[in-house]
């Protein structure tokens, strides 16, 4: 008969937790820790192999130099971009926040030592197994102590009436004074001693011991699991600042009374043995352990299963607390991940064995040497001085009875033939891991004589096992991890935050509109050759970009100031110079619309302006024309009038002239006189007094 859900209490969400988190713990105990501690021994140069008293005690230290030598490749890979890691928008309105977020993110793992977490999480991958980064928000109050003296009521009242004030110790006294008057005042003096409390929260990205992580046995990855958690050893103060009561957390038990294994990995990693708890004297100082554990569980008794993150303490798993919760908050990094199965392969596991051998032939090599060089020797006994036969120094004398006496006991030098099998145990490990002298230009017989690009297809060819770990590592922790910081970001930031753009300039941004959803790439350099391959197609993308740009204009729909901008970023990435905004400022969609707005205005502005200029000019030329026109106009009715007067002049002489003779003709005929005189008097009176020559010649027209 079916069982009908229903809700759960404490106990039994205590009971199911500690169940799941102690199989798990035995699970990891069982199967893992034995291979993480080996691996951790031989990283260290200590072998299972024994050895013999007066013979040599070398270790072919395989497991080390190898990891050595592959982490800088991985470090080279995913930290030579400036932007390793971009979000990718879902929907046009993701565009700018994409970019944005990219910026704010990188600049938040930056801030959190990005760099020793990547180097931390490569090591334990390659070393064993998995490298684990924990992600979360930590919600912090932080407390500054302050002590006041010689406080007045009112400024007493004023102080301790604030919401983030606690007073911890105070003391009143009264001080007795004179008013005018000559009466007794008593007033009131405050002594505090507060503290004032500060809300906040930031990002936290911190690498998981792997002793310190589990999961259990029928787990296929970070979100095919029963149980997930992390459990690791705290302060009982740090319980107390996070809210759990003193008594409480004061009596639980620490890791290291009831797991030995998680000790032991301890003590290989760090070399050496941790203080005793029980010398410390300040209990609020003693470690306990905390175990959180991610669980999906009906505790509401709906029949449908959440994620709760359940805290529990001490070594009997005391439940401290329990709520829901979104995701996990591990990723976890692997460099040769088993399908289906949550644990893979380290690189240490595959060369284990190959180290035992070659350290074997290696001791063989030398003690040949050793015994060939110095062969032992053998002689009879009383004929010969002992103290003489043990001094090595060169050119020593022996003193015998007899020269027979003493004789080489021969060692034939096998060391030569020996060395063969030590190459070919070397190129064993360069196949099973992809490191070797060729790939890392250091092999000289191999790269003698040869073209350059034979050169370059023996380093790629042997980076090949190298280009698929990076792969493994970007498409697993790193993914899960820009995830994780995305959502928390946009979760618990506050309302607006500043982010640096460009040198002392800051933008607000408000991170709780990002769109969480937005797809993760990871900018590895894989199968793309060498820093001077890459930068010689970077320049030649860059050539091709601006032929489309001057060609086409700013909208020609295929290249942007924003892709112009990454490319000139990709070049100075791989000359070493990351810090691409100390030479070109960033640049986004956004931004970059607006400039070509701006342009455009500027280009209409101008433009109008243009229009204006002529339209002046004209109005100026025809200004100019009508001004001479009327000149012109002038200059003629002036001409005009000149002759008019002229010409009346000329009339005047004619009738001087007829005059004359007129009067001639009347005395000649009459025998009377003409008064000539007074005609002419007449005649020369004015014609049009009082007129200018213009008017004159209007006049005289009409």
């Amino acid at each position: 008969m079916t069982q009908t859900p229903q809700p759960m209490k404490p106990d039994q969400i205590e009971s199911i937790a500690s169940e799941a988190v102690s199989d798990a713990l035995d699970f990891i105990e069982s199967e893992i820790s034995e291979d993480r501690i080996k691996a951790q021994r031989y990283f260290d140069g200590d072998i299972d192999l024994g050895h013999e008293e007066g013979r040599s005690r070398v270790v072919a230290t395989k497991v080390r130099d190898t990891i050595r030598s592959v982490k800088p490749s991985l470090m080279r890979i995913f930290l030579s971009n400036e932007k390793y890691v971009e979000y990718i928008p879902r929907s046009p309105q993701d565009v700018g926040q994409a970019e944005t977020a990219t910026r704010y993110v990188h600049s938040t793992f930056t801030e959190n030592n990005g760099y020793r977490i990547l180097q931390n999480a490569f090591h334990d991958a390659l070393l064993k197994k998995t490298g684990v980064v924990k992600v979360y928000w930590d919600q912090y109050t932080k407390g500054k102590t302050y002590e006041l003296t010689g406080l007045t009521e009112q400024e007493y009242l004023m102080v301790t009436q604030e919401d983030d004030i606690e007073i911890i110790e105070q003391s009143m006294e009264t001080s007795v004074s004179m008013d005018q008057m000559g009466m007794e005042i008593e007033t009131p003096i405050y002594d505090v001693k507060l503290m004032r409390r500060k809300e906040g929260g930031k990002l936290c990205v911190e690498p998981v011991p792997p002793e310190e992580f589990f999961v259990d046995r029928g787990a296929k990855s970070v979100e095919d699991f029963y149980v997930i958690g992390h459990r690791t050893e705290m302060r009982v103060g740090d319980l107390v600042a996070m809210g759990y009561e003193f008594e409480e957390v004061s009596e639980l038990t620490g890791i290291s009374e009831h797991d030995t294994l998680a000790e032991a990995e301890d003590f290989e990693r760090r070399g050496y043995e941790q203080s005793d708890e029980e010398d410390i004297k300040d209990p609020s100082m003693r470690k306990v352990a905390v175990t959180e554990a991610y669980m999906r569980m009906d505790v509401d008794g709906t029949g449908v299963p959440m994620m709760y993150k359940i805290t529990l303490g001490g070594g009997q798993y005391k439940l401290l607390d329990y709520e829901p919760c979104d995701d996990v908050p591990f990723a976890v990094f692997e460099v040769d991940p088993e399908p289906h199965a949550f644990f893979g392969r380290s690189m240490a596991d595959l060369i284990l064995d190959d180290q035992d051998a070659a350290t074997s032939i290696l001791r063989g090599v030398l003690d040949n040497i050793a015994m060939t060089n110095n062969p032992r020797l053998s002689m009879v006994e009383g004929q010969v001085n002992i103290d003489d036969l043990l001094n090595n120094e060169i050119g020593g004398i022996v003193r015998v009875k007899d020269p027979s006496a003493i004789q080489q006991l021969g060692v034939p030098f096998a060391a030569g033939q020996t060395l063969a099998a030590l190459e070919y145990y070397n190129q064993v490990v360069e196949q099973k891991t992809g490191v070797s002298r060729a790939s890392n230009g250091l092999d000289p017989d191999a790269l003698q004589n040869t073209t350059a690009t034979a050169v370059a297809m023996t380093a790629q060819a042997q980076a090949g096992q190298i280009e698929v770990i990076a792969r493994n590592l970007a498409e697993g922790g790193m993914t899960q991890l820009f995830k994780l910081m995305l959502k928390l970001l946009a979760e618990n930031s506050p309302d607006e935050t500043l982010m640096k753009i460009a040198g002392d300039q800051f933008a607000p941004i408000d991170p709780r509109s990002w769109n969480v959803e937005m797809g993760v790439s990871v900018n590895v350099g894989l199968g793309t050759g060498k820093e001077d391959q890459q930068a010689a197609v970077l320049q030649a993308t860059l050539q091709t970009q601006m032929s489309i740009w001057q060609t086409y204009g700013p909208m020609n729909g295929l290249v942007s100031m924003v892709t112009i901008r990454n490319t000139l970023a990709d070049i100075l990435a791989l000359g070493g110079v990351r810090n691409s905004d100390r030479y070109y400022l960033p640049m986004n969609p956004q931004q970059e619309q607006m400039l070509i707005q701006q342009q455009q205005q500027m280009q209409a502005q101008q433009q109008a302006g243009q229009q204006d200029q002529q339209a002046q000019a004209l109005v100026q030329a025809e200004t100019i024309r009508a001004q001479a026109k009327a000149q012109s106009d002038m200059a003629k009715i002036q001409l005009d009038a000149q002759k008019a007067l002229a010409s009346d002049d000329r009339e005047r002489d004619k009738m001087d002239q007829d005059l004359l003779i007129k009067a001639a003709e009347v005395i000649g005929k009459y025998g009377t006189a003409v008064d000539v005189e007074r005609i002419k008097a007449m005649q020369a009176e004015p014609r049009f007094a009082d007129t200018s020559p213009q008017q004159a010649v209007t006049q005289a027209r009409y």
